[in-house]
């Protein structure tokens, strides 16, 4: 870990009381139920179930909702265990139910399962009414900030065709999506394009050996990629954050010492950074309208060469999967340290039954890295970039998280 994370780490834990750890087994031992865990599992299946389309606004509601929890919390560190946990489930219970109120029947049964629990009293009514309140306050803070569906999908009309300049891909030749997300209010960003890289040059040496290295083994009937290679492309050939969803709550399980308010600060900086990560990315792809390897290589003369999994529809630079893994990979490290005390099994919808096992957070962001690369559809600089965004943007998440829960 570096000198900055280990600085941005600090600041985090010094507002997320990690050393109360009277307040912490007073919150535990109020109920055999884990309510982190309850409530993130209602957050889990909440976006599941009743998802937006776009990624950025399922983000948001986990953003808003823990950190609002996380609010109440740290404002009052010495709160009983009553008034922590009404307020952890009031709080998450109002963002989710913002977000899909349709599901009200089944989070009002999961709140009035938590509630049950608890014993009535003042404590248990504040927590209530300082939950709500903290969900209320973010909410009006948030509204209008382009992370809705329509704002984020906002048109995008491609640039002539030209060397190095994003064009639709086959096979489907989709329009560029996810354009109007570079201009979405970011929650601890100053803005979207702070941290923007710039890409390679089209004659650069690394430019071209990486175009090579997509042409030999992303190819759909690549000789050189060896079946773990495609295995691992398969696994990640689908939106990632459904799995650093399973990895985070891994890691939320195996910190189930540590008071409440810390671990929902560590679920709040986890999606905050997300957010912000997927807005700097959307930056970096429209600042830079990078064209794709499938575009490149048949201009290049290859002209039958096809990725093996379908090209996404927005430009090349930078990866979105591996800023995405970069960003959970710093959040993780400084939070909880570089590797999960226990390993952590993941699954993903794209391939039933092959799930993989991780020992450590930079395992992922390797993966990502590499399953781009071997899909065919990014170079190795774009994938490379995105990492490292990811890890300055969740980096700066740190550093100024203790301003968005105070």
């Amino acid at each position: 870990m570096s000198r900055l994370s280990r600085i941005a780490a600090v600041l985090v834990l010094a507002v997320l009381p990690i050393t109360l750890t009277s307040t912490s087994a007073a919150a535990r031992t109020a109920s055999a139920v884990d309510v982190v865990l309850e409530w993130y599992d209602a957050s889990a299946l909440t976006v599941k179930l009743g998802g937006a389309s776009a990624a950025a606004t399922n983000s948001r509601v986990w953003a808003i909702g823990w950190s609002a929890a996380a609010r109440a919390l740290v404002r009052q560190p010495l709160a009983p265990a009553a008034y922590q946990q009404a307020a952890l489930a009031s709080a998450v219970h109002a963002a989710l139910l913002d977000f899909a109120p349709p599901g009200k029947p089944q989070l009002d049964a999961v709140l009035a399962g938590t509630l049950a629990r608890i014993p009535d009293g003042a404590a248990k009514e504040r927590g209530i009414a300082a939950g709500k309140a903290a969900t209320a306050a973010l909410l009006a803070e948030r509204a209008g900030d382009g992370l809705d569906p329509a704002s984020v999908d906002a048109a995008y009309h491609p640039q002539p065709a030209a060397p190095g300049v994003w064009q639709p891909t086959p096979p489907a030749h989709a329009r560029g999506i996810q354009y109007g997300l570079r201009n979405a209010k970011p929650f601890l960003l100053a803005s979207g394009d702070q941290f923007r890289p710039t890409p390679d040059a089209l004659d650069s040496e690394r430019y071209l050996r990486d175009m090579e290295e997509v042409r030999l083994y992303g190819a759909a009937d690549s000789t050189a990629r060896t079946p773990e290679q495609t295995a691992v492309a398969q696994f990640w050939a689908t939106t990632p954050l459904p799995i650093f969803t399973q990895l985070l709550r891994g890691a939320l399980e195996q910190k189930a010492s540590w008071p409440l308010a810390a671990r929902a600060g560590l679920v709040a900086a986890f999606h905050v950074a997300s957010v912000d990560t997927q807005i700097a990315t959307s930056d970096a792809k429209y600042a830079h309208v990078r064209w794709r390897p499938v575009t490149a290589l048949r201009a290049a003369g290859y002209t039958g060469w096809t990725p093996l999994h379908e090209t996404p529809p927005h430009p090349d630079y930078v990866s979105g999967h591996a800023a995405y893994a970069g960003a959970a990979e710093q959040i993780l490290t400084a939070l909880t340290g570089p590797r999960p005390a226990r390993p952590i099994t993941a699954s993903s919808v794209v391939a039933p039954g092959a799930d993989r096992t991780y020992t450590s957070w930079r395992q992922f962001t390797q993966e990502n890295l590499d399953a781009r690369v071997w899909s065919g559809i990014h170079t190795r600089n774009a994938d490379d970039a995105g990492a490292q965004l990811g890890r300055r943007v969740a980096l700066n998440s740190l550093l100024h998280l203790p301003g968005l829960l105070f």
